[in-house]
């Protein structure tokens, strides 16, 4: 029974496949003949004899190995399957997408800035994006020792190095310690470069590196959330008066009436004094009004010597007046 068995065909093809999952070796005591592969969407298939990569298979599909690998592998292509005997060899699986892993600081980066002598404490978070470039370096560095690799292992190799890179490119240029976000793409550009020579000699390669968010002490971030208020608001008389108004409509300016009727009784005095400014700053800066010219007018008619309601005698002494504007007599004002 034990010499049959070993007569029986090996399926050679990724087993459990897991999305995470950067590669898996396929390894058994021998390949023997009549065997298969089976390479799905997604994956390569590294044929390796003696720790040395002897062929590299992309297309998907499900190949006779003796018949359509064989042939192609360098050392073994005229390799002939006895009836007892099969190849020593071994298939590394390679998923060839892109992962996507998350990233963030495993504790408060000190960033050094003036207005803080012990350093600004920040924490970042994102997502790194990366994929197998080399094989050779996947293989020589990884696959050799390890059965298998997946995201989480590089994630973690990442975050070894990843405080060491934020706290360089986020100090380079004197960047703006409350407003880290603005140049976020400038620093996660520069992280992306640095971190992907961190994992040149690993085969993999890093693709995209983007920072979601900074987080900064709850104090610090309160002050800029008020900033950045503030610089919405931008008139802050208005501000205040939305503010009161909102307060009295909604209900939340209580107090059994005295606390509405005070808030009411200040917002009439400044909406009164913004009304007393625009009208004087209507009269010194703006045309006058119809009426007021019209006034203007009715005087400059009675300057110019219009009589239409002047006196003929004075009404203080009764002496005659004529067409003067004053009593000839006793100095009374006519007009």
């Amino acid at each position: 029974m034990g010499l049959f068995s070993r007569q029986f065909a090996n399926v050679v093809e990724w087993q459990e496949f897991r999305d995470d999952m950067i590669f898996y070796k396929w390894n058994n005591d021998e390949i023997k003949k009549g065997s298969r592969l089976i390479i799905r969407p997604g994956q390569d298939a590294v044929f390796l004899y003696n720790g040395k990569i002897e062929g590299i298979f992309k297309e998907e599909g499900d190949y006779d190995i003796e018949s359509q690998i064989i042939p192609f592998l360098s050392t073994l292509a005229g390799f002939k399957f006895g009836f007892n005997s099969g190849i020593r060899a071994e298939v590394l699986f390679v998923n060839t997408k892109e992962f996507i892993t998350k990233w963030g600081t495993q504790n408060a980066i000190n960033i050094p800035t003036p207005q803080l002598p012990g350093g600004m404490p920040i924490r970042a978070n994102g997502t790194v994006t990366f994929k197998v470039r080399d094989y050779v370096k996947l293989i020589d560095k990884i696959a050799g020792v390890r059965q298998s690799y997946t995201t989480e292992d590089v994630r973690l190799r990442i975050i070894t190095v990843l405080d060491q890179l934020l706290m360089k490119w986020i100090s380079k240029e004197g960047k703006d310690m409350f407003n880290l976000q603005a140049n976020s793409f400038e620093i996660a550009k520069g992280i992306q470069e640095d971190l992907d020579m961190q994992i040149f000699d690993t085969g993999l390669s890093i693709i995209g590196f983007n920072i979601m968010s900074f987080t900064y002490p709850p104090e610090i971030q309160n002050m800029i959330n008020k900033n950045a208020s503030h610089s919405m608001v931008g008139d802050l008389n208005k501000y205040q008066q939305v503010a009161m108004t909102e307060g009295i409509t909604s209900g939340k300016v209580k107090g059994g009436g005295t606390a509405s009727d005070m808030a009411g009784m200040m917002m009439g005095m400044h909406m009164a004094n913004q009304m007393m400014q625009n009208m004087n700053n209507s009269s010194n800066g703006q045309p006058a009004k119809p009426g007021e010219a019209a006034g203007q007018n009715s005087s400059q008619e009675q300057n110019s010597g219009n009589t239409g309601t002047k006196p003929n005698f004075c009404p203080n002494c009764g002496t005659k007046t004529g067409n003067a504007n004053f009593c000839p007599n006793c100095g009374q004002k006519l007009v």
